[in-house]
């Protein structure tokens, strides 16, 4: 499938070059493994994993000051977005809107793996638990 989404002589580079950062290192224990602060790349979105192997345990509610999106790379869990629930799987994606309080849980059976994109240049989070 070809995709003609943009004009590409519409763009102009802004002098940013290539970058990489070190997400995770798999053999760290516990549930976070990394993140990636947007202003290390240099970009607007900063990037975190987090995995479990526990059913019922997940991160405590806490809330940010920005959207948040999860992308669901292993297993399954419960988001408590505000207040709505909302079942996910391996596959689905799932945004937290700022301001809205938000917490999940690995529903199991197995490991839960999501990938956490923070729409800031900084992970800023305050716990309410």
């Amino acid at each position: 499938m070809t995709r003609r989404d943009f004009d590409p002589t519409t763009v102009v580079p802004d002098g940013r070059s290539p970058a990489k950062a070190r997400l995770f290192d798999a053999a760290l224990p516990g549930p976070y493994r990394g993140s990636v602060n947007g202003e290390t790349l240099p970009t607007e979105v900063t990037i975190l994993t987090y995995g479990n192997d526990e059913p019922g345990t997940g991160p405590v509610l806490h809330i940010h000051p920005y959207d948040e999106i999860f992308v669901v790379q292993q297993g399954r869990a419960r988001f408590f977005v505000g207040d709505e629930v909302i079942d996910a799987e391996a596959g689905d994606v799932v945004l937290g809107p700022a301001a809205l309080p938000h917490r999940f849980i690995n529903l199991g059976p197995g490991r839960l793996q999501t990938l956490d994109i923070h729409l800031s240049p900084k992970w800023i989070q305050t716990n309410l638990d």
